[in-house]
C-alpha cells in the first residue's frame, strides 16, 4: 500500500504494519528543502489516519542518507532576511511538531549523514536507531542560523543540556559510537544489518497493543515535556481506554493460553 505523498522526495510505503517515509533527495545529498518541509505535516497526517499503519519508520530511500540537513541553496532567496528566515524556521518546527504529534510509535533509521535539521527530524522521532557509520552533526553556528525554542526543545529533550551546548557550540561531528553513548540513538547496527535490524525493531514493536503503544507515548512525551504534549487528563483517558479494549481481553487470553497475541487496535 502506498500513501499519496505532495513531493516525489517523500515517498510512504506501508507493509505488513509498518509504514516507512523514505526521504529521497539525491541530487541534495537528502538535505531537506523548503517543499519537504511544507509537505511534512499533511503527510505525517495522512499516515497516521491509516489503520494499516501502526508504526512509522522515517529513513532514507535504500543507499542514501538520513538527512543532510535543510537545502543550503535556498537560504540566499528563502531565507535572505529575518522574514524569510522566521517564515522558513516555522516551516521547521511545524514538521518536528507533526513528527513528535504522530500517534503512533516512530523510529529513525539513520545511516550515512544526520546533520541540522535532520538531526531535528530525528531528535522529534521516538526511537533513533543508526548504522554504525553514521555521522551527526548541528553546524548551525558555522552557517549563521538560529534555532528558535521549539526546535530546540527537541535537541533537549534528546540529548540533554551538556550535549546539545556541546554540539551547537562546537558544531562539531558525532560519532554512532557517542550518539549511542550519550543516549541520543538506542541501539547501532553495523552496515550490513541495519536494514534487518531496523525491520525486525519494527515488526516487533508493530506486533504490540496499538491503545497500549499510543498511551505509553502520549504519557512519555508529556512526562519530557515536549512541545504540544497530551495533558494529564488526555493520558489517564487514553490509558483507561485500554482496559475497556478487546485487546485487553485479547492479551490475557494469549497469556493463559500461552500463545502470541492477535491485537486489532480496538
Amino acid at each position: 500500500m502506498a500513501i499519496q505523498s505532495p513531493t516525489p522526495k517523500l515517498r510512504v510505503t506501508v507493509n505488513f504494519g509498518v509504514a516507512r517515509l523514505h526521504i529521497d533527495n539525491p541530487a541534495k545529498r537528502n538535505a531537506f528543502d523548503f517543499e519537504m518541509w511544507r509537505a511534512l505535516p499533511s503527510l505525517m497526517r495522512d499516515i497516521d489516519a491509516e489503520e494499516e499503519a501502526r508504526i512509522l519508520v522515517i529513513g532514507g530511500a535504500p543507499g542514501m542518507s538520513f538527512c543532510a540537513g535543510a537545502d543550503i541553496s535556498e537560504f540566499s532567496n528563502l531565507r535572505a532576511t529575518s522574514d524569510g528566515g522566521r517564515a522558513y524556521e516555522k516551516a521547521n518546527v511545524e514538521a518536528f511538531d507533526a513528527i513528535s504529534n504522530f500517534s503512533k510509535p516512530t523510529i529513525a533509521a539513520i545511516s550515512g549523514f544526520c546533520m541540522g535539521g535532520g538531526f531535528g527530524i530525528a531528535a522529534a522521532c521516538d526511537l533513533r536507531v543508526a548504522d554504525a557509520k553514521a555521522v551527526f552533526a548541528i553546524p548551525a553556528a558555522k552557517l549563521g542560523v538560529g534555532y528558535p525554542p521549539a526546535a530546540m526543545s527537541y535537541v533537549v529533550a534528546a540529548v540533554g543540556l551538556q550535549l546539545a551546548f556541546d554540539l551547537f557550540y562546537t558544531a562539531r561531528r558525532l560519532t554512532a559510537a557517542e550518539a549511542n553513548e550519550r543516549g541520543f540513538v538506542s541501539r547501532l547496527f553495523a552496515s550490513e544489518s541495519f536494514e534487518g535490524g531496523v525491520h525486525a525493531l519494527a515488526e516487533t514493536i508493530a506486533a504490540g497493543a496499538p491503545l497500549t503503544l499510543r498511551a505509553a507515548k502520549a504519557a512519555i512525551r508529556a512526562a519530557g515535556r515536549l512541545p504540544e504534549a497530551p495533558s494529564h487528563e488526555q493520558c489517564e483517558a487514553l490509558a483507561s481506554a485500554c482496559f475497556d479494549s478487546d485487546d485487553y481481553m485479547e492479551g490475557r487470553a494469549a497469556f493463559l493460553e500461552k500463545r502470541e497475541p492477535r491485537f486489532s487496535g480496538r
